[in-house]
């Protein structure tokens, strides 16, 4: 359904061009869910606002495509965009919390999205949200109701409700568990993954939290400082992790079975992507480099079907 080519998007900052996407591919199927993991700051909700079409000003597009069923949107005129921007994509902001509108309603909220696309009767909107508010958990009485009315929990789910009211073929969800006590998280996990089952849409889930993607995903892309590390089947992905950055992110990770172990950190810190890196940007931080690793970048290849890594000495980690 989805396949994102090359991708490269920079920055213009005061100290010179930051990279926060150079060079990343990636792909997902109908029904499918990917989780795009990574620390702050490696570029994955820059992936996430590309494929929306919603780059600020300061970023460029240097090279890449996305297709979308075939289609590059990355390059389609901006009408175009807007025509699939929530018709076919659309998206759950990260701080979705404060992404309403205070001083209007629910349904004026929702009924704006579906009235820029689709041209329906206003008992049909009224029909649409009711059964949004029912997919999510929500009492459709309460649509009339303004955003302080609910509670972190409700607007979350307001959000998806939202995200799904053109009924998209994919969604990207960006830290949709953001600020949420960790009982609210779960309801929403499990709210996503019943709203996939249900209505076989294809979703992008960014997040920085590996226990949501072990829930919730079907593969996993680990992104690193703009880069893309290992792409795997979660299954795969927990057992047999194949880059360096990815082992030491699950080491990292407390295990509630099985022998108690010492938590592991990474040592050191992201390049600076304005500067000159490293040939591999986790050299520096990589207990197995290699001086060919500071030389030449390390192209991701397959090591297994559906298992692609970008790591020149993959066959040396965990030994």
């Amino acid at each position: 359904m989805l396949n994102v080519d090359n991708l490269r998007v920079y920055y213009n900052t005061n100290r010179g061009l930051l990279k926060a996407v150079d060079d990343v591919s990636l792909s997902i199927g109908k029904g499918e869910i990917l989780g795009l993991v990574g620390e702050s700051g490696c570029g994955k909700t820059t992936v996430g606002m590309s494929i929306m079409g919603l780059l600020p000003n300061s970023a460029h597009v240097y090279d890449g495509k996305i297709l979308f069923d075939g289609h590059d949107i990355l390059n389609a005129p901006k009408a175009e965009i807007r025509n699939i921007r929530w018709k076919l994509v659309s998206i759950i902001f990260q701080g979705a919390l404060n992404s309403l509108n205070p001083v209007l309603t629910i349904r004026e909220q929702i009924a704006e999205a579906i009235l820029a696309h689709e041209k329906i009767s206003a008992h049909e909107v009224d029909s649409r949200i009711d059964t949004l508010f029912g997919y999510v958990g929500l009492d459709p009485r309460r649509k009339k109701n303004y955003p302080h009315e609910f509670s972190g929990g409700m607007k979350q789910r307001i959000m998806i409700a939202m995200a799904l009211a053109c009924n998209p073929l994919l969604v990207i969800a960006d830290e949709p568990t953001t600020a949420l006590d960790v009982v609210v998280q779960h309801q929403i996990l499990e709210l996503i993954r019943s709203l996939r089952d249900k209505l076989q849409i294809s979703m992008i889930l960014i997040t920085h939290d590996l226990s949501v993607v072990a829930e919730l995903c079907d593969k996993v892309a680990i992104m690193y400082a703009g880069k893309i590390a290992e792409i795997s089947g979660i299954f795969q992905l927990f057992e047999e992790p194949k880059h360096p950055y990815t082992r030491a992110l699950l080491r990292s990770i407390p295990k509630l079975k099985g022998a108690k172990t010492s938590l592991t950190f990474i040592p050191g810190s992201i390049p600076d992507l304005t500067g000159p890196m490293p040939a591999c940007r986790f050299y520096d931080r990589c207990p197995y480099h290699q001086d060919l690793c500071a030389e030449r970048e390390p192209k991701p290849e397959p090591v297994a079907p559906d298992h692609v890594v970008a790591c020149h000495f993959w066959r040396d980690v965990g030994k």
